[in-house]
């Protein structure tokens, strides 16, 4: 059974950094990209980074570029983001998701592309 989990979100200060983590049971997790998404109050679900299956490419959605940094270990199934600079309008919750193609080369921004999910994580930025 795939199990994804996210930990380490929480309330912090405008301009402040927390790093989420996401540990995932899934057999084929070092063949396949990883994703995370955030979903605001009132507001549908949106691509935040994602992640190659080797951990050489990664993407990330314009609002969070250059604040923002994913990045994987795949001896330990999880993956992570590192986020900095955080503003008010970075609160939501944060999922993780597993890819659903092994050896993809394409690093999906759908949430439509992702199979597992986690059940997320509040992150909440205080002005």
């Amino acid at each position: 059974q795939v199990h994804v989990a996210e930990s380490g979100g929480g309330l912090v200060q405008a301009g402040g950094s927390l790093r989420l983590s996401c540990a995932a049971s899934v057999h084929t997790f070092s063949r396949i990209n990883m994703g995370w998404f955030r979903q605001a109050p009132g507001k549908e679900r949106e691509f935040v980074a994602a992640i190659s299956w080797s951990g050489v490419s990664t993407y990330y959605a314009d609002s969070v570029k250059g604040r923002f940094t994913i990045s994987r270990d795949n001896a330990k199934s999880t993956v992570y983001l590192q986020m900095s600079s955080l503003k008010p309008e970075d609160t939501a919750v944060y999922y993780c998701a597993a890819g659903r193609t092994e050896w993809s080369h394409t690093l999906g921004v759908d949430l439509r592309e992702y199979d597992y999910w986690g059940q997320g994580t509040q992150v909440t930025v205080s002005s």
